[in-house]
């Protein structure tokens, strides 16, 4: 179980510098794990500012991710539009907003039981 943890920490970590390097906004971990009806440990929650920097987003976290942990999502869907990516990382689940729809959307409010960790970014 303590390596699985490392392994969720590490890819925790990659997916949030994959979203900083370019400069994705309103980063929240919503952590899960307590929630019995959760389908997975995590949820990365960040937005962009157009459907171009969503989906920059979405290019920058799987690059990383795949360098450096030799890892790919299990699913990806909402590319198209780049208006709500979902990215599946099993354990961690990560969605790209662009602003409106994260607004509109609220996940943060249908997982209020969760413990929320918001990223302060330096851009």
């Amino acid at each position: 179980m303590a390596k699985k943890a490392a392994q969720t920490d590490v890819l925790l970590a990659n997916i949030i510098k994959g979203i900083e390097e370019v400069k994705g906004n309103d980063i929240e971990i919503l952590d899960l794990r307590e929630i019995d009806t959760a389908v997975c440990d995590y949820f990365i929650i960040c937005n962009g500012n157009s459907n171009t920097q969503v989906n920059a987003i979405v290019n920058s976290i799987q690059k990383l991710v795949s360098k450096e942990l030799k890892d790919k999502p299990w699913h990806v869907e909402g590319t198209d539009n780049g208006e709500w990516v979902l990215m599946d990382y099993v354990n961690i689940v990560v969605h790209v907003f662009q602003k409106q729809i994260r607004e509109f959307y609220n996940i943060e409010g249908l997982w209020g039981d969760a413990k929320i960790t918001t990223i302060q970014t330096n851009y």
